[in-house]
This record gives structure tokens, sequence and C-alpha cells, in this order.
């Protein structure tokens, strides 16, 4: 029989797809040892709520309605310390790994992931585990070892440190692409499966990494590339 006593972990679900979250109320309900406390649809009402049920983990869809499930994470968090946060997504785009991490989630999984993997995530997560994707495990190792390659002042052919570091990302190159057509970030972020706010931040970073300050210079850049 499942526990809904103390010892039942007290799980919430914030996802706005109707028949995933019935779908994750209803498996975490059978799993002995778990109990869904709470489901919600979007993070504000996640955010009114969850503070007064203390759940012991929370189950987070990332692209949301309104605000996204990151910002969700966010506020949640010192509302809620002892709480474990997974984020669930279709998306493995880097920059929202690293904002959720940023943000406090302790685990992050992709939907594609089987029921199975998503409640032993729930209870690895609550016995101090990070569960995280494999695919998504790689990019963030991936992504600490050119973190560490750039901190190393990048050398001209003179053996001498260079200005700027022009390096695109395959992720920058294909949102400049879309950019040099004159896609607006609405459509770029659809195309690539991303936020916007994750468009705005390759933005930033392709102005630094080819020293112009505006769409119109990087695209020229991009093309004269």
């Amino acid at each position: 029989m499942n526990p809904t006593g103390s010892d039942a972990v007290r799980v919430a679900v914030v996802e706005d797809d109707s028949v995933i979250r019935a779908r994750l109320q209803q498996f975490i309900g059978s799993r002995p040892g778990l109990q869904c406390i709470a489901t919600f649809s979007d993070a504000e009402s996640a955010c009114a709520t969850l503070p007064s049920l203390t759940p012991d983990v929370v189950l987070m869809d990332i692209q949301l309605p309104g605000r996204s499930g990151i910002d969700c994470v966010k506020d949640l968090r010192s509302a809620l310390p002892k709480t474990q946060f997974v984020m669930l997504t279709t998306f493995d785009d880097d920059d929202l790994v690293f904002n959720a991490i940023k943000a406090g989630a302790n685990g992050y999984l992709l939907k594609r992931a089987t029921t199975e993997e998503i409640l032993d995530a729930v209870a690895s997560v609550h016995q101090g585990g990070s569960p995280i994707t494999s695919s998504i495990a790689r990019k963030v190792v991936q992504a600490f070892r050119r973190n560490a390659a750039d901190a190393q002042p990048p050398k001209t052919e003179a053996g001498l440190p260079s200005s700027t570091d022009e390096r695109l990302s395959p992720r920058e190159e294909e949102m400049l692409s879309h950019l040099a057509r004159g896609l607006p970030y609405k459509e770029v972020a659809d195309r690539m499966h991303i936020s916007i706010d994750t468009v705005r931040s390759y933005i930033r970073r392709v102005y630094e990494k080819l020293q112009v300050h505006s769409r119109h210079e990087a695209v020229i850049k991009f093309r004269e590339r």
C-alpha cells in the first residue's frame, strides 16, 4: 500500500500539459513511498500555493504559459529551502540547463525519460542525489571544459594574447543565420526551441565575441565570415 503519512515523499507537479500532468499525478500516486499532494498548470498558481504546502519534491516544467518554470524556482527557493526541484523539459539547451541550475534546481530531466526514470529521480533527489538525463550531463561536462579553455588567454599566430575570441558555438551560428534572414526574435526562438530570453543571451555573447553593438553589425560580420 502506498503510504500517505509522514513516511511518504510529498510531491507536487507543475506542468501546463493536462495529459502529462494527469499521467504524472497517476504514476506518482501508484508508486509506493510517493504521494502527489498538488498539481498546477502555471507558475503563478504554483508560486502562490506551494510555500504553504511545503512539498519534499517539485517536478517543474520549464516552458510554462506566462512565467517560466525557472522563474518559478527562483521565487520558491527562498520560501522552500528544503524542497528539491527537478526540472522537466523537451529541450536540452545549454542556457536552459545552466539557468535552471543557477535558479536552484536539483535535477534536470528530458520529458522523453521513462516514467520509471522520472519516479526514480524523485526518490533520488529526495535522498540527496542530483538526477540528470545522461545527454544533458554530457553537455554540462562539455560546457565546463569549454569554459576552462576560454579562461585561458587566446593566442595569435605570433603567440601573443589576442584582443578577442571570435569563435562562435554551433548554436550561436544557427541563431545568427536566422537573424541574417531577417527573422524576428520570437520566430528565432520558436525555430530553435528556446525562449526569447535565451535568444537575447546568445545575442549578448555574440556581440561580445564579434565586438559589435547591433544586430545589423553582427549579421554583416557573420556574412563576412
